[in-house]
């Protein structure tokens, strides 16, 4: 009984904090009010999370009848003065309240950390969506790429950041202190964007080989006992292998792009003979994609879909025939590329550059290669036997891709496919309508 008024109480004291904190006119008291909404949060079980954000939607959504007004004002006179009315009174007041609660010590690092506890409710609670679009609103522009420093992370970086790459790293994981050690080698390199107010936090990092040539399979980029490409002469080539997330409080405020694109830049210069920017990325989706009947999905014109490339589809699922044995049963049977047919490695690598090719601008595409190829690369090959580890054979097969940056052809690449269209390579096309 007694737990359940202190927890009562907790929450009626956050509220009320919320509200003195909305209603404060002056700046005075406005740093000590916003400490009182983060500490009585803090005090929240996780179960009461949903009652603080419900009250935040609740309370704090624009006055109706006022947008209507100055709506209604602001299209019979599209002057300044109502241009500006309508602008104060439709946004809502919990921006208002994010940006005061930032006031607070350590008040960004607060903020992040609520939209983590929010996003875990959405499923569930779907209303809330309205105060993640107010938080993510805010986040967007205080986490802008251009507030945020690009550092290299090396063997000397502070044993706390060295720790984060170690519990974030997404794609390939790090299997302790003598892989991160391999990974952070003269012929690697690992970039991570900072926050002035989160200086000690990477928000996003990714991982570079530097080689010689262009490759199609990523043990060697991962395996912690491979040798070290000393000579920098052998330098041609800089591949981004992985991008991963620190902070699951900035889900959908766009960084990544930005930090490849930083990253290419800054190893031209340090390297001018790199002249090759590709990655070495996964296929995630790829085997599920074919199991419900590799159809190119919801915002891809169905003329996309060519008579050829039509047949070329469905011979390559009859190939396979899913239906009456799934990925998962060939798997557990023992299916390997190496003991793959021709006719298998034919069909896979068909179906794989129509997924990549032709389906990626849809609303369901692959979300690495919408990253990439919406980030102004190329689909450049497509790789055989490319990740042979239990998640890659699950995944996509094994298959592998390299997505190529071309500096001189981003900008042009990221229009094409903000239009609908993906550029990729002959070698790519080719494999359509084998």
């Amino acid at each position: 009984m007694l737990e359940k008024l202190t927890k009562a109480r907790n929450l009626s004291k956050a509220n009320n904090a919320i509200k003195r904190l909305i209603s404060e006119r002056g700046e005075s008291n406005a740093l000590s009010m916003a400490d009182d909404v983060v500490n009585n949060y803090r005090k929240l079980t996780k179960d009461q999370h949903g009652s603080f954000f419900a009250f935040l939607f609740e309370k704090l959504n624009p006055q109706a009848d006022a947008v209507l007004k100055a709506a209604q004002n602001f299209s019979a006179d599209s002057s300044a003065r109502n241009y500006i009315q309508l602008q104060k009174v439709s946004e809502s007041p919990r921006q208002e309240f994010f940006r005061r609660l930032n006031r607070a010590s350590h008040g960004t690092a607060s903020v992040v950390q609520m939209r983590r506890d929010l996003l875990q409710l959405l499923d569930k609670r779907p209303e809330l969506a309205a105060v993640d679009f107010d938080i993510r609103h805010l986040l967007s522009s205080w986490f802008n790429p251009g507030f945020l420093k690009m550092h290299r992370v090396d063997w000397k970086s502070p044993a706390d950041v060295l720790e984060k790459l170690i519990k974030h790293e997404a794609v390939h994981a790090i299997d302790g202190w003598d892989d991160l050690r391999r990974r952070l080698q003269p012929d690697r390199r690992c970039f991570a964007f900072f926050h002035p107010q989160l200086p000690s936090e990477p928000l996003i990092f990714v991982e570079v080989a530097l080689l010689p040539d262009i490759p199609t399979v990523i043990t060697p980029l991962v395996d912690k006992r491979a040798e070290t490409v000393d000579q920098v002469s052998q330098y041609k080539v800089a591949v981004f292998y992985s991008i991963s997330n620190c902070e699951p409080g900035l889900r959908g405020v766009s960084m990544g792009n930005f930090l490849i694109k930083r990253v290419a830049e800054q190893l031209h210069a340090e390297f001018p003979a790199i002249k090759t920017f590709v990655t070495l990325s996964p296929i995630p989706g790829f085997i599920d994609w074919i199991a419900a009947g590799a159809n190119l999905g919801d915002g891809v014109p169905a003329e996309r879909l060519k008579p050829n490339l039509k047949t070329a589809r469905d011979a390559a699922l009859a190939v396979l025939q899913l239906e009456s044995k799934s990925w998962s049963e060939r798997l557990s049977a023992g299916w390997h590329p190496d003991l793959a047919t021709e006719k298998e490695k034919e069909a896979l690598m068909c179906l794989a550059s129509i997924y990549l090719g032709l389906a990626s601008t849809g609303r369901n595409g692959n979300p690495v290669a919408k990253f990439h190829l919406g980030n102004g690369a190329k689909l450049h090959l497509i790789n055989w036997a490319g990740d042979l580890s239990r998640k890659g054979l699950r995944q996509s097969a094994g298959l592998m891709v390299n997505y190529l940056y071309d500096l001189g052809s981003v900008e042009d690449n990221h229009e094409r496919f903000a239009d609908g269209e993906i550029v990729f390579s002959r070698a790519v096309g080719r494999l359509m309508a084998p």
